[in-house]
């Protein structure tokens, strides 16, 4: 049940007008954005002892306060809701994921003079062009696959002034402009029929594959010519979906279903007169159907090009949708409920792919929310705590004290939020003291976010130390020391124990408890990030030490390291093994047996 002393005080106080009202839990966090036309009405509604749909009911039992933004339109609310959502990600807010995490874009800055293409599931507003969504990154992956063999379009982020070709280049997957293989105009021709291709605008395709194939069969390049066989396949199920009855403007289809408690929205594109691959994505959105439909529509033109036609399955703020998407497109967007034709027939298709989408999700969705939302919901219970929405751990690596570095991994509602990740070099402790270096990393943390870095300010609601009592204790001294009270466990290895700093006993969990899983995942991914960018450094430090070798370069440093591993090795080398290296002369090795053993005399024979 909400909070009636908070919220019914603050319900006579909301104004008349259009606004963005924000639901929070007793954490603080943020688990709802919503915009309205008229913010005290469409507040009220949620507070009302009337039937609500189920997903509404799950989000108000949780709310304990509320706050709200005016704005001057319904427009303006539209945009700072979306940029809200994105900025918090909410548990009951519609998110533009698939159900397997981030939807694939393909990416192509055409800006660029010599432009390429790449798989990415975080679109940016960068001024590239991203074609998408595909609701699994393999279909983006083939479609970059047949862009590659068809047009030559390159992948690659190497410069322009490349020495030779790659291996791309020589089975004719790139048109290997970066050795000037081709001329930009000829490369940025390539380039406009790829996103024609995209676009459904180019037929050609199909045709330039079919010859590959057989050019392919007849050299009795079987394995080469099922490629193309599988990406033939490919484009003519794609031809399968062109609209032959009608002539239908460019366009995208959106349906959004729910059963109450479950939902999704299906977008489908056609360009071309061709339908392109539908994107469906599985939601929890506790907001009203149309108002969620349209937060969808919004997040979706964060990244993709605005059509002038966006067709929907139900009623929509359509006038608002139109004002901010017309920004977006450079002119105007018409958006329409279809009644009859090959219009609706298409928004019903998009409902079915939709429907099938909250289906097939629904299993999964409740797996996924017991290890992260439920998780976390188990934690709290157990361990006392008000939230356990946002958990760091931090972890320390170094090999007998030297390359000492640390990480600090962050966890949001359960997930991995590596854009929260931070790396530090450990600055002050001398030798193999955990205990110091761990001191100096959480001074270091505490201290930013006392000087209110944005990157810093957020404290966590728990804080995870990889080690039992005495690490824990010894942690939460100096978080108490630097003015914080954030609470604060520590996870043993060897039986999984949870220390608290209120309680001398453990807490014990089942081994299969979503609780301790989520815990382990916390402190193993500190774990995998520290020694990560121990590695790294460890690398850097050891080729830096061979490349100030007078003599030798980054390339022979590598061809060392390649064939012997480790500084160590090559230091123990006699000076006939480092002459037998491939790619040594005599006198680079002569220069690394000098470094390390200091210098040497020649008798009368050459010899050593």
């Amino acid at each position: 049940m909400f909070n009636r002393d908070k919220v019914e005080p603050k319900i006579k106080d909301l104004p008349e007008k259009p606004g963005v009202y924000i639901m929070k839990d007793a954490g603080g966090n943020i688990i709802y954005v919503g915009k309205a036309v008229i913010l005290k009405r469409r507040v009220t509604q949620y507070f009302r002892s009337s039937p609500k749909p189920v997903k509404v009911q799950a989000m108000v039992d949780n709310v304990d306060d509320f706050e709200y933004i005016v704005t001057l339109t319904e427009a303006d609310a539209l945009v700072l809701e979306s940029t809200l959502i994105k900025k918090h990600m909410p548990r009951y807010n519609i998110l533009l994921k698939d159900d397997k995490g981030q939807a694939a874009y393909i990416r192509m800055d055409l800006k660029a003079d010599y432009p390429n293409m790449e798989v990415t599931r975080h679109p940016k507003r960068d001024g590239a062009k991203y074609y998408g969504p595909f609701t699994a990154a393999m279909t983006a992956k083939n479609m970059v696959s047949i862009i590659k063999s068809v047009y030559g379009v390159r992948t690659c982020p190497r410069t322009m002034r490349a020495k030779r070709e790659c291996l791309d280049w020589h089975i004719g997957l790139c048109l290997a402009p970066c050795t000037g293989a081709v001329t930009r105009e000829e490369y940025l021709k390539a380039v406009r029929g790829a996103v024609d291709f995209l676009e459904g605008r180019d037929n050609t395709a199909e045709k330039i594959l079919e010859e590959k194939m057989t050019a392919a069969a007849e050299a009795e390049d079987f394995e080469r010519a099922i490629k193309y066989r599988g990406l033939i396949a490919g484009i003519r199920s794609m031809r399968e979906r062109t609209l032959a009855d009608l002539d239908v403007e460019d366009s995208d289809y959106f349906a959004y279903v729910t059963d109450g408690i479950r939902s999704a929205v299906s977008v489908m594109p056609v360009r071309g007169n061709k339908l392109l691959p539908a994107g469906s994505f599985p939601s929890a959105d506790a907001g009203e159907d149309g108002d969620a439909l349209a937060s969808f529509i919004m997040q979706y033109y964060e990244t993709n090009p605005v059509p002038l036609c966006v067709y929907v399955n139900l009623p929509v703020a359509a006038e608002a949708l139109e004002k901010c998407l017309g920004d977006r497109r450079g002119g105007p967007v018409h958006v329409r409920m279809p009644k009859r034709g090959m219009r609706l027939d298409l928004v019903r298709t998009a409902e079915e792919n939709a429907r099938e989408c909250m289906e097939k999700a629904a299993d999964e969705q409740l797996r996924e929310r017991e290890r992260t939302f439920g998780a976390c919901d188990m934690l709290c219970a157990r361990l006392g705590l008000k939230s356990a929405r946002r958990i760091e751990c931090y972890d320390i690596s170094h090999i007998s004290g030297t390359d000492k570095v640390a990480s600090g991994v962050c966890f949001i509602n359960g997930a991995k939020a590596a854009s929260e990740y931070r790396r530090y070099r450990i600055k002050t402790v001398e030798g193999n003291d955990d205990f110091h270096c761990m001191a100096e990393v959480l001074r270091r943390r505490l201290a930013r976010a006392a000087s209110r870095d944005e990157k810093f300010a957020e404290l966590p609601d728990l804080i995870v130390i990889d080690g039992g009592k005495g690490q824990l204790h010894a942690a939460y001294a100096v978080m108490k020391e630097a003015g914080f009270d954030i609470p604060m466990v520590g996870l043993a290895k060897r039986e999984e124990e949870i220390f608290t700093t209120h309680s001398p006993d453990p807490v014990l969990l089942s081994r299969d408890s979503a609780a301790l899983k989520l815990l382990q995942r916390v402190r193993d991914e500190a774990h995998r990030f520290a020694i990560t960018y121990h590695r790294n450094m460890r690398k850097k430090h050891i080729n830096t030490e061979l490349i100030n070798i007078p003599g030798i370069g980054e390339k022979k440093s590598k061809l060392l390291l390649k064939a012997y591993g480790s500084v160590e090795r090559i230091r123990a080398l006699p000076l006939d093994a480092l002459e037998t290296t491939p790619g040594m002369n005599k006198p680079s090795a002569l220069a690394v047996y000098e470094h390390f053993h200091g210098k040497t005399e020649e008798n009368g024979n050459g010899n050593v």
